[in-house]
């Protein structure tokens, strides 16, 4: 059985899972699925057309999946989908997406700390941690296990890539490639994440191609075309070094050099 406190709000249509712990004055909206044994403090608002996994805590006043801020909203169907076992601090905020049809996706293991935002249309993967008052402006994605520093804000359509780490109040307006660290105003591409790739157990060989592709993309001071192409030329090849690659060259917004 679930345990709801008598002064939740929990609207007709609302599907909670089994195991579930809803505290004082939360709010859930008729369209809300709810997976079971999630914790909800007191104060949580979950509104809006939202799917929710197992196993989620959301503190207090967290406000979660309700209308788009975008002034481009015409109406329409669109949806928020968290994951499972995901820890959500006080006042995080998380957006529905613009377009009909669309979704705000948030994957499973991740840890958003107090104030963070995750506006409408981003792509969240697993293991994230944002530390507190980080944002991520609309249809941003960020790939596992990286992390975003506080006070970091994050442009629109950018993307940041796995074991990245973004440093505290640095303002993101490109791609932070995967496996590196970026800081600054605006940001740029520092150095390889060492201690990101040990945590994750990338082999020491692996760790050695990155660290050569590293110095040709960032330290010759050629166009990134020509440091890919010379990179995939003197490198050889690992899972880790062709996703950099990959990803690299599907940049849209353009990388973080």
């Amino acid at each position: 059985m679930s345990e709801i406190h008598s002064t939740a709000v929990i609207e007709e249509g609302a599907q909670i899972g089994k195991g579930c712990r809803i505290g004082p004055y939360c709010v859930i909206g008729p369209n809300v699925t709810l997976g079971s044994g999630c914790k909800l403090h007191s104060h949580v608002v979950i509104n809006g057309r939202i799917e929710i996994g197992e196993g989620n805590e959301f503190y207090p006043f967290c406000s979660i999946g309700l209308k788009t801020q975008d002034l481009k909203w015409e109406g329409g169907v669109s949806r928020t989908e968290i994951g499972s076992n995901n820890i959500f601090r006080e006042y995080v905020t998380i957006h529905s997406a613009t377009g009909d049809g669309d979704v705000t996706f948030i994957g499973s293991h991740n840890n958003l700390l107090a104030y963070t935002h995750v506006a409408h249309d981003c792509r969240l993967g697993d293991h994230i941690v944002m530390s507190n008052v980080g944002t991520l402006a609309g249809h941003v994605i960020v790939e596992d296990r990286a992390i975003i520093g506080g006070l970091a804000a994050v442009h629109q359509f950018c993307r940041v890539g796995t074991m990245s780490i973004i440093g505290g109040c640095s303002k993101v307006v490109q791609d932070v490639p995967p496996y590196m660290m970026a800081d600054g105003n605006p940001a740029v591409t520092r150095a390889l994440n060492k201690e990101g790739l040990r945590r994750n157990n990338i082999t020491e060989e692996s760790q050695n191609l990155l660290k050569k592709a590293y110095r040709i993309l960032f330290r010759e001071n050629l166009g990134m075309a020509k440091a890919v192409e010379r990179t995939r030329a003197e490198v050889a090849g690992c899972p880790e070094l062709n996703h950099l690659l990959d990803f690299v060259q599907s940049s849209e917004r353009g990388i973080a050099k």
